[in-house]
């Protein structure tokens, strides 16, 4: 992302995982760990979301950690359908984020991913912000977002996202009563929008 990203691996549930962390200047409010989009669909660490997600985080004083699912780039192992994929989340949140204020986000694949995340650790400890870009609510069953949480939670869809139906967003997000912010005229990937994204997610993680 820039020049100053930290590349490494770390062990993970199913070998070793690829990571990149970028740092804020100064003291860290905490870190941020954010997931890409499906494996299978040339999803990785590099994706021009994730790296706008990552950017906000850093621009407002967190540590935004990137890494590659299982089975992709640097990372061992193969695509688990959600299930792998959900431990080396957790993995890189015990590594790198074991206590202390927590972020999480994800796009697309990575936001469903980070769903079922935010389920298993919000009763273990305290998350500060979820950032659910695209969630693929569509096509994997993306969990509830925990209603104490609501007020932490920013859920951005584009109006004309082709790959993830708005609509199977808000029939997702309906029964919870969780709000959804719809870029008008965005797509899956933002073209275009991608410094209002960024922007978005800035005001969200600065409050």
């Amino acid at each position: 992302m820039n020049a100053q990203t930290e590349f490494g691996v770390q062990a993970g549930p199913a070998g070793r995982l690829e990571m990149a962390t970028d740092r804020p200047a100064g003291v860290a409010r905490g870190v941020a760990v954010i997931a890409h989009p499906h494996p299978l669909h040339g999803g990785t660490l590099t994706n021009k979301v994730v790296q706008t997600l990552a950017r906000a985080f850093v621009l407002s004083g967190w540590t935004a950690v990137r890494f590659n699912f299982r089975g992709v780039g640097a990372s061992e192992g193969v695509y688990d359908e959600g299930r792998g994929e959900l431990d080396d989340l957790l993995s890189v949140v015990e590594a790198v984020a074991p206590a202390g204020p927590l972020c999480l986000a994800g796009f697309s694949f990575g936001a469903f991913v980070t769903t079922r995340a935010v389920e298993q650790l919000h009763t273990r400890r305290e998350i500060e912000r979820v950032v659910l870009v695209g969630t693929a609510a569509s096509r994997f069953d993306a969990a509830a977002v925990p209603a104490d949480l609501h007020a932490r939670t920013l859920v951005v869809h584009g109006e004309q996202d082709d790959t993830v139906p708005l609509e199977a967003v808000m029939d997702w997000a309906r029964p919870q009563v969780l709000p959804v912010l719809v870029v008008p005229g965005g797509g899956h990937f933002f073209h275009g929008q991608l410094p209002l994204l960024r922007e978005l997610v800035q005001r969200h993680v600065r409050a």
